[in-house]
């Protein structure tokens, strides 16, 4: 089994910063976002929308799905911290999301038949 390398978003956007030897007003500016916002999202303190870590995954030429994997495993972890809730409820969650796969599945396959059964 691999490991992962575990990271968050703020630390990896600092890190692709860096890397470039780009200064946080240079990527701000990129960006049009203010130097404290930058510095927020670096240090974990606030999290962009799904339309800036686009952008901030085509600044630093990196596959948008993994900034946006940083940013929902972030948030996650956070709020399970500051629940104190125990990592079992991973596990839970992870149940939830296939049950309302399937719930959201049969409920557009409802949707069909009726649509077909009214003629539309």
């Amino acid at each position: 089994m691999s490991r992962i390398k575990l990271s968050t978003f703020g630390e990896r956007i600092r890190q692709l910063r860096k890397e470039q030897d780009l200064p946080q007003r240079k990527v701000a500016a990129l960006l049009d976002i203010d130097t404290s916002l930058l510095a927020k999202f670096e240090r974990n303190e606030r999290h962009p929308s799904k339309e800036l870590i686009t952008k901030i995954a085509d600044l630093f030429k990196v596959d948008s799905n993994e900034l946006i994997n940083e940013v929902l495993t972030d948030k996650i972890a956070y709020q399970i911290l500051a629940e104190e809730a125990d990592s079992k409820i991973l596990r839970v969650a992870e149940a939830k999301v296939e049950y309302l796969k399937k719930q959201e599945k049969s409920r557009i396959i409802n949707q069909t038949n009726i649509n077909k059964t009214n003629g539309k």
